[in-house]
């Protein structure tokens, strides 16, 4: 019998028999909503795009390699510059088209304020693209 008390049989044994009704139930009705609503998944809307070709950009703007060690020297390109040296270096850097990228490597040591001071000079200069450089870890 499905349908039981919470008082024992006439053996005095207590039912043992899980009712999977309900869950069969919710089951069915989930494989419809699924059946329902996968065709809308799909749909796409139609939309006729125009057509343009476009060549590739053959000259990769060349990337400045900053450097800047645990003393607060900078280096352009491995070579020492002065900090009067880097603003106007940045700023005929910032003036080409395209501009190049500007790969920026700190020592670990070095301290957090020169290296705001570099990035600040680098953002004054007009220099739109900064990048960090760092070893990945082991």
């Amino acid at each position: 019998m499905a349908f039981g008390g919470f008082e024992a049989d006439a053996d005095g044994a207590p039912m043992a028999e899980i009712n999977v009704t309900p869950m069969v139930d919710v089951m069915l009705v989930l494989l419809i909503i699924f059946i329902v609503t996968a065709p809308m998944l799909t749909h796409a809307v139609n939309v006729d795009l125009p057509r343009a070709s476009a060549a590739p950009q053959l000259h990769k703007p060349d990337a400045v390699r900053l450097a800047l060690n645990d003393n607060g020297d900078i280096y352009w390109n491995d070579r020492l510059i002065s900090d009067a040296d880097l603003s106007a270096r940045l700023r005929e850097a910032a003036a080409h088209a395209p501009q190049p990228e500007v790969h920026l490597r700190a020592d670990r040591s070095t301290r957090y304020e020169r290296l705001a001071e570099i990035m600040a000079e680098i953002h004054n200069a007009g220099v739109a693209k900064l990048g960090f450089v760092t070893l990945p870890n082991p």
